[in-house]
């Protein structure tokens, strides 16, 4: 019998999570503009647009939403902020646009939780 690598296994978690979360974004009216957007300096799990509002989103998978909200850390969301401005740079056609940073949190059983504007960075 062998045994899954945890490293994979928390990647196809992860990777689930955020097309949970891309799925319930979608029906919640947004446009996914990009999944797994990463640069040097970061990583953004999902960039989405609605009413003109690019929302940048962390995606967090665990059982409960104290464990979900323990796992961010304010480094890797100075990363995302950092990935977030070089998105920006180089797609001018949002640079009119808001830009809030949300986050989603995918608990027990699928249950969706949305934090809208979760921190501020601009």
């Amino acid at each position: 019998m062998s045994r899954d690598n945890p490293r994979i296994t928390a990647e196809k978690r992860g990777r689930r999570a955020e097309t949970y979360a891309a799925l319930y974004l979608r029906m919640k009216g947004y446009k996914i503009i990009k999944r797994r957007y990463k640069t040097r300096s970061g990583e953004i799990d999902i960039i989405a647009w609605r009413r003109n509002v690019i929302a940048i989103v962390e995606v967090k998978q665990r059982p409960t939403l104290e464990a979900a909200q323990e796992s961010l850390h304010a480094g890797s969301l100075r990363r995302i902020e950092s990935a977030a401005a070089q998105f920006r740079q180089t797609n001018r056609i949002y640079e009119d646009c808001d830009v809030r940073f949300d986050v989603i949190f995918v608990l027990r059983r699928l249950k969706i939780k949305h934090v809208l504007d979760a921190w501020r960075a601009y």
